[in-house]
């Protein structure tokens, strides 16, 4: 595994800290936990934008998201979002779905 070192300010170290102390763990594996989390919570985030501007399709979503289209498709239904993608765009969308 690689080694990242970082600099972060005594506030988000104390944070840490305290994480660490509630769930009984150290600070490596908090720090771990806290950038997985993180990084999907931003990719998820830009594959709703994307897909709400219809910058990109269903399945480019979900890929950009990290997700199945199945794991999309809720995520999409859950936030009650919407396309700006054409009929043929959804269509093709659909064609893949079948597809998979």
């Amino acid at each position: 595994m690689p080694s990242v070192s970082a600099r972060i300010p005594d506030d988000d170290n104390d944070e840490i800290e305290a994480v660490a102390e509630l769930l009984d763990s150290d600070k490596s594996t908090v720090i771990r936990e806290a950038l997985r989390e993180g990084l999907a919570d931003i990719r998820l985030d830009r594959a709703v934008e994307q897909y709400q501007t219809g910058d990109v399709s269903v399945n480019e979503a979900a890929r950009i998201a990290g997700l199945s289209l199945a794991d999309w498709l809720v995520v999409a239904r859950e936030r009650n979002l919407t396309t700006q993608l054409t009929p043929d765009d959804l269509a093709a969308d659909a064609e893949a779905a079948r597809e998979l």
